[in-house]
């Protein structure tokens, strides 16, 4: 991007933020979530910090809030209330370091370390002591000027009223007022029972209950306090502050904060926060790390409204916007043409990502999305990204329709839309893509899993014509693969051998192999539960389908098609003739220890796999499911657990370890 290009971006960002900054923090009405604002505010900072001609005094990275509510009396702050800068990536950690060390050097910042503390979820509020005695309370404002909240702040129990031992002197402390997770589920609760709003999120409550007139109504909400600095002692380090308050009867987080020597350890810090952030009673969105030392801090001094001696390590956020250069549209292994949006890179959910899916062009329709908008991206765990809507108030006019083509992008076969589906399909069932794409289900893990045999080189044994059918890998011989690139005697002689151990196949993972629409690993189960053998299910009836269990007539009507149809008959018999043997579903129960239990299972488990775990709760009689319901009785959780986690919490699923699910089963 140049700078004449930057310069159009950058006046587009700047008053979708300040529109963004209104709404939030004046009128009390957000309109995107936190991290999409924090996602403009960043690409904003990083053009603004490459052409730095462009910054102007009224940019929002030179602000710090929005203007104060008049409702309120107007406090000045006799010390600005300054925001930190964000960083979103251990590289960005890095750099921010690399600019301090440039500033006061490297042996200075070893001395001191960095302190590291939790960033809280909450409203940040400052506190005027005299003598001992709360004097007044304050919310943050533009950071120059806030509101007057003193009754509002005195019904906050964790707050105190008067410090221990009286110090002489005014003393401010400064911290976030928050609602924890508990009292919010119990608020909305009572909203949901009572046919009122439900809340979005514990820190709109916080601030709202902050901003009430009537400190009675901020006392029902049962807020709290966490506090993250202090002035008014003659202190060397910021973790004494800490330490300090907790003597005079603040809350501090002592026990979760802290001081790294390195920034190595703080992103080893970081790295077991975000692992334990679920485990928390409270919200938090990130780490703060800041310069030990209060000397140092105070040399570096600020640039424009942030400190330069402390940052915020934000977690990977599940939400953010980047701009749509182009849709392309790709085709699966069904012959489903699926658009999708290739972005801008950005950084979401932990890692980078230049591409979406749009699903389907009724959602595009729906959604009015266009080449060249700038949109808001959502991934969560392992999801694939999905563009949730684009930001309409930053077209620039230059955007483009997109329109679903007449032919198959690949093959150039024409293209349907089947009566009563959203989606368009190739019909050439010949089609490289959809034959590939076919194939390598077949042989990946959760089918075949024959080992050595990837993408890549299955791509490679299509275009040289060897394998056309999932039947033909069956019929390949070491004299076959010697000749082509990347394989050498023992390479070959090692998928031959892999090939021929794959042979013999769980009823269940045969049918998921096959790659029969709408059939997936759990659906696989139920079919081979049900039918018990391949022989039974080749000769299946629509009656005999819809006794299955859990299968609707979507699924019933593609089983049934797909073994009516002779040319996946013909398939069946070749796999066979090449020497598939096909295992009969028998009942793999040791003990029903587990009988009418359900279980769904989330993360990285220490040392079973999601497929070994599954394994493990059938053979001792409980049922395993795919997504989390009311009806869920255990939710296995391991490392990284997603979505499922918090929908196991709203349900009231008992939440258990791998160890737990041992000694359940043991």
């Amino acid at each position: 991007m140049d700078k004449k290009q930057a310069e159009k971006r950058i006046k587009i960002l700047r008053k979708e933020i300040e529109k963004n900054r209104y709404f939030y923090h004046v009128l009390d009405k957000p309109r995107v979530s936190d991290a999409v604002d924090d996602s403009l505010k960043h690409e904003l900072k990083k053009l603004e910090d490459k052409y730095p001609s462009l910054v102007v005094a009224d940019s929002p990275t030179q602000r710090v809030g929005g203007e104060p509510l008049s409702k309120f009396k107007k406090v000045t702050h006799e010390k600005p209330m300054l925001s930190l800068n964000d960083v979103f990536s251990f590289e960005e950690l890095q750099e921010w370091e690399n600019r301090l060390i440039r500033l006061v050097g490297k042996k200075e910042l070893d001395r001191c370390g960095y302190y590291c503390e939790l960033k809280m979820d909450g409203l940040a509020v400052s506190l005027k002591y005299k003598n001992g005695i709360l004097l007044q309370g304050a919310t943050r404002g533009n950071g120059k000027v806030g509101e007057d909240v003193t009754n509002n702040l005195k019904t906050v129990n964790s707050i105190p009223l008067s410090l221990k031992g009286y110090p002489t002197g005014t003393i401010y402390a400064r911290g976030e007022v928050y609602l924890n997770k508990k009292e919010f589920k119990k608020l909305n609760d009572l909203q949901a029972k009572n046919g009122g709003q439900i809340y979005a999120n514990p820190r709109n409550i916080a601030a709202g209950s902050i901003r009430q007139l009537n400190p009675k109504i901020t006392e029902s909400r049962n807020l709290m306090f966490m506090l993250y600095g202090l002035d008014g002692f003659n202190f060397e380090y910021h973790s004494q502050e800490h330490k300090k308050a907790e003597e005079l009867g603040f809350r501090a987080n002592l026990k979760n904060n802290k001081l790294c020597r390195n920034i190595k350890e703080v992103n080893e810090y970081y790295k077991l926060l975000e692992r334990k952030r679920d485990g928390l009673d409270y919200q938090i969105d990130g780490v703060v790390v800041g310069v030990n030392s209060k000397r140092l801090f105070t040399k570096l001094g600020v640039a424009g409204k942030a400190p330069r001696g402390q940052i915020a390590f934000k977690f990977p956020a599940e939400e953010t916007t980047s701009v749509i250069k182009d849709i392309i549209v790709q085709i699966g292994r069904t012959g489903k043409l699926t658009p999708v949006a290739l972005l801008e890179p950005t950084l979401v959910a932990g890692s980078t990502v230049s591409r979406a899916t749009l699903h389907n062009q009724d959602e595009i329709k729906r959604k009015d999305i266009k080449i060249g908008d700038t949109v808001i991206i959502r991934k969560a765990g392992d999801v694939i990204p999905e563009v949730v809507e684009p930001i309409k108030r930053m077209r620039s006019g230059g955007e483009r329709a997109f329109k679903m083509p007449e032919r198959c992008p690949i093959c150039g076969g024409t293209v349907e839309r089947r009566k009563g589906e959203v989606d368009w399909y190739c019909k050439d069932r010949n089609c490289s893509t959809r034959r590939l794409r076919s194939i390598i289900h077949f042989a990946s893990k959760t089918g075949f899993d024959i080992e050595g045999l990837g993408p890549k080189i299955l791509e490679q044994l299509l275009n040289q014509g060897l394998v056309k059918t999932p039947s033909d890998i069956f019929k390949l011989k070491e004299s076959d693969l010697k000749p082509l690139e990347r394989f050498a005697e023992k390479s070959a002689s090692n998928l031959i051998f892999s090939i021929e151990q794959s042979k013999k196949i769980l009823l269940d993972r045969f049918i998921y192999a096959l790659g029969i629409r709408h059939v997936g690993d759990q659906t696989a189960i139920d079919l081979a539960k049900h039918f018990r053998s391949l022989k039974n299910l080749r000769k299946v009836g629509k009656e005999d389908l819809k006794k299955v269990y859990g299968i609707g007539l979507e699924v019933t009507e593609s089983v049934y098609q797909y073994f009516r149809s002779k040319e996946n008959q013909d398939l069946l018999n070749a796999l066979l003739e090449w020497g598939v043997r096909v295992k009969d579903y028998d009942s793999p129960i040791i003990k029903n220890k587990l009988k009418g239990k359900t279980f769904v299972v989330t993360g990285s488990l220490p040392t079973l796999t999601r497929n070994e775990a599954h394994k493990k709760i059938i053979q001792y009689g409980g049922e395993v499911n795919s997504s989390v319901t009311s009806k869920t009785d255990y939710l296995v959780v391991g490392e990284d657990p997603g979505s499922k986690l918090e929908k196991a919490k709203k349900f009231g699923t008992k939440i258990i370890s791998e160890e737990d699910l041992k000694n359940l089963s043991s």
